[in-house]
């Protein structure tokens, strides 16, 4: 498959397409999970609950594989070190890259869940 040229790769990680996120547990294996993701600022931002297990293998271990794909074979595969932006907190810049996700992921009739649950922190960590 040829590599995408910026534009395709800015328009590609507009759609709806599904992370998965690989990153290592505690023992060390790997622990795969689907996430949503905000592509900017040439990489990829990732908003997590408080209490997400993951959270604290990223913040212990950042090292990270991400794998965004679709049926079709268009795909797009990165790795790196995932850094925490934010501690957990209530109102952060999570907010506006949580919404920005909500809006691609589910459209309008996402936001009401987001307004329900922007009371709950989040991590906010950057690949």
């Amino acid at each position: 498959m040829a590599r995408m040229t910026e534009t395709e790769l800015q328009e590609f990680l507009q759609t709806g397409t599904i992370c998965r996120l690989g990153c290592l547990d505690p023992d060390g294996h790997p622990y795969v999970v689907p996430c949503w993701f905000h592509y900017a600022d040439g990489g990829f931002y990732i908003v997590l609950r408080e209490r997400s297990a993951w959270a604290t293998y990223l913040e212990r271990d950042g090292r990270v594989s991400l794998c965004i794909d679709t049926e079709a074979g268009d795909r797009v595969l990165a790795k790196g070190e995932a850094s925490v932006v934010e501690r957990p907190n209530v109102g952060g810049k999570w907010v506006a890259i949580a919404r920005d996700m909500v809006l691609r992921y589910r459209g309008e009739e996402g936001l009401p869940y987001l307004e329900a649950t922007r009371n709950e922190p989040r991590w906010l960590f950057f690949v």
